[in-house]
Order: C-alpha cells, then structure tokens, then sequence
C-alpha cells in the first residue's frame, strides 16, 4: 500500500494517520511496515513543505509523546518486573 505511494502522499498519509490516532511514531511505523526513522524523517522534515497546517498538528503530538515517553518506559517497566515477580511465585523461586 505505502510503497506504490510517492514521498509527499506518503508524508501526508502517516501524517493523518498519526493526528487521528494520536499514535508515536513507533506505532506509526508498525502500522504501516516501514521504519521508525522514515516516519520521523517524513513527519518532522518533508511534511512541512507539503502541507504546513498538517506538520502543525503531527509537532504538538510529537512534542506531548515527547513529554509522555518517561512515563509510558517507567509503567513498561513496572510491568515487566511485575510479571516477572508472579512468575516466579508460581514457580517457587
């Protein structure tokens, strides 16, 4: 789907795919199989001269993942030791 897509559709389209989902770019880059650095390198340097008001509204998501993303680590964290810890109940160790 995304590879038959020249660069500026291509910007466009990660681009309102990540305002209508609020996604990061990681999950950005899931979604559509390509890697995170091309969705980055699309959303933050050729989508503002393809279409600025877009660019606009990808940076204030970018920004709040940004200010998000200690958050998000530290819960993944706490989760992966939980489940480590109920594991190793189950098991007697």
């Amino acid at each position: 789907m995304i590879d038959n897509l020249d660069i500026k559709s291509r910007c466009v389209l990660l681009a309102e795919y990540m305002v209508d989902n609020s996604a990061t770019v990681r999950s950005c880059a899931s979604a559509f199989g390509i890697s995170k650095s091309t969705v980055h390198k699309d959303v933050t340097e050729k989508l503002k001269n393809t279409n600025y008001t877009l660019y606009t509204k990808v940076k204030k998501i970018l920004e709040r993942n940004k200010a998000e993303r200690h958050l998000r680590g530290g819960e993944a964290t706490r989760m992966k030791f939980s489940q480590r810890k109920h594991n190793n109940t189950k098991t007697g160790k």
